[in-house]
């Protein structure tokens, strides 16, 4: 019988099933006496999106996850139990029933499960093996399961195997595991060997139809980890330049406007990061009614926070779960989401300036991207108009900005708004500016210079105006006195640029020159803020002021 939705948009899922399981077999680690684990309802949540099915086919949608928590959420514990589960558990699809639900059977019932708890230390793989060989004892597994032996170095089951591993990739190449952890991935990198044995394990379980979680914090941008990595082809999915091939990316933090010097705003903050796990007495926010209070101990997380010796930085990471910044990076995610404003909407005729990076084919490495950015001269409210850039893979090879597309995005918005100002970094696009100026200078009232009205060089000898120009964009940043619009593009080329200091001043750049981590969209909309600041100094934009949430925003691509 085929599957049948009790809700409209809801999928079919094992993960039914798969949390009964847990309840009547496992045994909730670090307790005195033998408890039954039972997940919280985040926690099911998410269990049930993992195991989420093809409603036709019934073949699990879902190949890896993110799973990224504050520290002592209770991601270990979870995790321990989900491999248990992929171990012993019903998590392949078998068939329907006459509900029409879907029914789920053992991996030991199409092949010999090997399950893998990996890290990239030995103390890392102790925060899920310990809690999995505890839910293994303790509870009704031996009894249910004739020949399982729960050993301290590895668990032997009737048919298959759990172990812990942190050998290097070449030692774990052609295993076959059904399933597998990446604890702590924020902490994978190159040096120590990360990348390349996270990429060897997921290739293992692919062979075989199996899938992998991992098990970050928040990561550090620059580093390079595993964790960024994932989070960078999520944000690549979600903007189309990627297809979504069963990557279930959950990543809570706390609001960006979270303060760790107001009490009032830290203990929010900790609430929404922690969730069900806080223990606050109200319960969780993330419910109504709220789910009784948990472990995680939300007065004493705020003592660490006020304590001199630790590091601010560190424990937003850590607690509030938020990226943050790389050491040399210009601007911080929570310091860029705190002036998002997604609710403001462009109309028609608003007054606006436009900013304009380039870019054309390269011979080496990745084309850089071309970006325009627009902003309203009335309140400062950045806006993507359109970022090209190319695609990853083989659909990348031999790319090309799409000029025709961009110059007829540029005359698109000066058709759709009334635009007063426009400043293009003209390299690599001389001849289009030039057009550009011919076409339009004469209606602009903010002007680059008298002979070149949009030509504004970021390079050469403007050193001293590009300065300033960062300057005075981070301080509006800082100062809260610029929105824009999140997207994620822009987003992303903002939280790319990194300090570089020159003769002149700070200015910003690539991690390293042949990055595949582009800043063209910041460029773009550093000069759009500039020729903004211009605008107002001549008195415009005035009259123009657009309310929060009202018309539409008309998106280029």
């Amino acid at each position: 019988m085929p599957w049948r939705p009790s809700v409209a948009g809801e999928l079919p899922t094992l993960g039914w099933g798969v949390l009964d399981w847990m309840t009547d077999i496992l045994a909730a680690p670090d307790r005195p006496e033998y408890e039954p684990f039972v997940p919280t309802r985040e926690q099911g949540e998410f269990i049930l999106r993992f195991y989420e099915l093809d409603p036709v086919t019934g073949k699990r949608l879902r190949r890896r996850a993110v799973l990224s928590r504050p520290r002592g959420w209770g991601k270990s514990p979870l995790l321990a139990a989900i491999a248990c589960a992929e171990a012993l558990g019903p998590v392949l699809f078998a068939d329907w029933d006459d509900d029409g639900q879907p029914v789920g059977k053992p991996w030991c019932e199409v092949r010999t499960p090997l399950v893998q708890i990996a890290a990239v230390s030995e103390k890392q793989t102790q925060n899920s093996w310990v809690p999995l060989l505890e839910m293994l004892r303790e509870g009704p597994a031996r009894d249910e399961y004739p020949g399982l032996e729960v050993l301290d170095t590895f668990v032997n089951l009737p048919r298959g195997r759990i172990e812990p591993i942190t050998s290097s990739p070449a030692s774990v190449k052609g295993n076959k595991p059904v399933f597998a952890v990446l604890d702590q991935s924020e902490e994978w990198v190159r040096s120590n060997g990360g990348l390349k044995m996270a990429k060897t394990m997921r290739i293992n379980a692919a062979k075989i139809g199996g899938s992998t979680i991992e098990s970050p914090n928040a990561f550090t941008p620059g580093d390079g980890s595993v964790a960024e990595e994932s989070a960078a082809y999520w944000a690549q999915i979600q903007e189309g330049r990627a297809r979504d091939d069963g990557l279930y990316y959950d990543h809570r933090e706390a609001p960006a406007a979270t303060d760790p010097a107001d009490r009032e705003s830290l203990v929010a903050g900790l609430r929404v990061a922690y969730g069900d796990s806080s223990d606050h007495p109200d319960g969780c926010v993330l419910h109504d009614p709220p789910c009784e209070p948990g472990w995680s101990p939300i007065d004493r997380l705020v003592a660490d926070f006020y304590d001199p010796s630790n590091d601010v930085q560190t424990l937003r990471a850590d607690f509030l779960n938020q990226v943050t910044h790389a050491a040399d990076a210009w601007v911080s995610a929570p310091d860029w989401a705190g002036v998002a404003a997604t609710a403001k909407r462009i109309e028609p005729k608003d007054t606006i300036v436009l900013g304009f990076d380039g870019s054309r084919r390269r011979s080496h490495a990745v084309t850089d991207a071309t970006a325009l950015v627009g902003c309203r001269v009335s309140d400062g409210h950045l806006f993507l108009l359109g970022c090209w850039e190319q695609p990853d893979g083989a659909l990348g090879k031999n790319w090309q900005v799409p000029t025709t597309e961009v110059l007829a995005t540029v005359d698109e918005a000066f058709a759709t708004y009334r635009v007063v100002g426009m400043y293009a970094d003209p390299a690599k696009w001389e001849s289009h500016v030039a057009t550009w100026e011919a076409r339009y200078g004469k209606r602009l009232r903010v002007k680059a210079t008298v002979q070149h009205p949009i030509e504004w060089w970021m390079v050469g000898g403007r050193a001293v105006q590009i300065v300033r120009a960062l300057e005075k964009f981070r301080s509006a940043i800082t100062d809260e006195e610029l929105t824009h619009d999140g997207s994620s593009a822009l987003t992303r080329h903002i939280l790319n640029c990194r300090r570089r200091m020159s003769r002149s001043g700070l200015q910003i750049a690539k991690e390293h020159p042949e990055s595949a981590n582009k800043i063209d969209a910041a460029v773009a909309a550093v000069l759009a803020w500039q020729a903004r600041v211009d605008a107002v100094s001549k008195g415009l934009g005035k009259s123009n002021r657009a309310a929060p949430g009202g018309g539409r925003v008309i998106v280029l691509r």
